[in-house]
């Protein structure tokens, strides 16, 4: 890693702790605010599923903390126990946003679908992209073309990281619109509920302006180093 690119790494590992730390702490305050409709996030996942006419997806428990996530190949949204027994904003924001993907998935979504599709080759390149880019940048004056293939690998987890953005923002904006809806929160709650998945967004928007800067860096020491030639 050069210095230019291990400055900008730690520019944007800064940026996330920080944008972290505010989400953890959104999430903690907004636990501690129960929802008017006393529903946990289970209950708010399955109403969620059913109000769209999804039977085929089951609601289930995972261990961790903030864990949450839907899984499109055996179709469960998977809750932390947090957000799967809380009934408080927070897990009534998270349960809805996973079933926000959920929908998506019945839907087509198509942003969804290409991501999906994309995760087998970015498993791939997540596991050579380190190893051919540090080989590619000592060996950049003898054999410029393995940076090549080590700046495409990493551009692939870039796009991968650049189409989770539209994903996750449209995943919150169906949740946020059953939530007003369905009427299981207050005006008030809605706000705070709004608020912790803009949060969440933004650790997806800082990951992805990490992951482009960093791409760019290493295309530019690339295209540097065919020029010499």
């Amino acid at each position: 890693m050069t210095p230019g690119i291990m400055f900008v790494s730690l520019i944007f590992v800064g940026i996330s702790m920080l944008v972290g730390y505010i989400l953890k702490r959104r999430f903690h305050e907004f636990s501690e605010i129960p929802t008017s409709s006393g529903l946990t996030g289970r209950e708010i996942a399955e109403k969620m599923l059913r109000d769209n006419q999804i039977y085929d997806v089951k609601v289930q428990s995972v261990d961790g903390f903030l864990s949450d996530h839907y899984n499109p190949a055996d179709k469960t949204v998977n809750l932390s126990p947090d957000v799967y027994n809380g009934a408080n904003v927070a897990a009534a924001a998270v349960a809805a946003h996973e079933c926000g993907h959920a929908v998506q998935h019945a839907a087509h979504y198509p942003w969804l679908g290409f991501r999906s599709r994309l995760v087998p080759i970015v498993q791939v390149s997540a596991n050579l992209v380190n190893w051919v880019l540090l080989a590619g940048i000592l060996l950049i004056n003898t054999f410029p073309q393995l940076l090549l293939i080590g700046v495409i690998l990493f551009g692939v987890t870039t796009l991968f990281s650049v189409v989770t953005l539209p994903v996750e923002f449209d995943a919150s904006r169906r949740a946020l619109a059953w939530l007003d809806s369905s009427r299981v929160m207050s005006a008030g709650e809605h706000d705070k509920a709004k608020n912790a998945l803009w949060w969440a967004a933004m650790t997806y928007v800082v990951a992805a302006l990490a992951s482009i800067a960093t791409f760019v860096q290493y295309l530019m020491i690339f295209l540097g180093a065919r020029n010499r030639d």
